[in-house]
């Protein structure tokens, strides 16, 4: 599981500074250097279209690395792990 994580961070997209949520469009806006409002529009517009937008941005709330690095799926695994 830990390769998959380090994939993951080895990709270059992190969770972006400006956030309202997770971070997801902030975070895609900074690895394109658009502003994230573009982002945001896009996201928005791709909402309201029937599909998985939605599911998506969850996926990727739970496996883009933070500022920091870390991956909020790693840590819930990590923390379900450590309990007896």
């Amino acid at each position: 599981m830990e390769k998959f994580f380090n994939t993951v961070r080895g990709l270059g997209l992190k969770r972006g500074p400006q956030r309202w949520v997770g971070g997801v469009c902030g975070g895609i806006a900074d690895k394109l250097n658009v502003d994230v409002a573009y982002v945001r529009i896009a996201y928005l517009l791709l909402s309201l279209l029937p599909g998985p937008a939605f599911v998506f941005y969850v996926v990727a709330w739970l496996l883009l690395p933070d500022q920091r690095n870390q991956i909020a799926l790693q840590t819930l695994l990590a923390g379900r792990s450590a309990r007896p």
